[in-house]
């Protein structure tokens, strides 16, 4: 009887880790235990850094809008406020871009904001 070369799927499932640890240094890139214990902590890293990035886009959102909105001299919350009664639907993160690159399209959408 010949002989029967195993692991295939278990080579694979190592050198799924081991693509991923491309970029590390030292052991963590080359051996298969020091890279799954570093690549496990990446990934789980990168899914909390998704969801900062969301967190901190909006922040900055919220601050351009309150910078632009006290240089008409309103608060955010009222400015904000006075969009939603007048039923202007326009988010944050355009409101945000017009605050910061086109004023004057700023100041025309806080007097139709009044």
């Amino acid at each position: 009887m010949s002989r029967v070369r195993r692991g295939f799927k278990a080579r694979r499932r190592r050198n799924k880790v081991l693509k991923l640890a491309k970029g590390f240094h030292f052991d963590r890139r080359t051996k298969y235990r020091h890279a799954a214990i570093t690549v496990a902590r990446a990934l789980h890293n990168s899914y909390i850094g998704r969801r900062l990035l969301k967190r901190d886009m909006r922040k900055l959102w919220v601050t351009r809008i309150s910078a632009a909105s006290k240089l008409l001299g309103t608060s955010y919350s009222r400015f904000m406020g006075s969009l939603k009664k007048k039923d202007i639907t326009i988010n944050r993160k355009m409101l945000a871009e017009i605050a910061a690159t086109d004023f004057e399209g700023f100041k025309t959408i806080a007097a139709a904001a009044k």
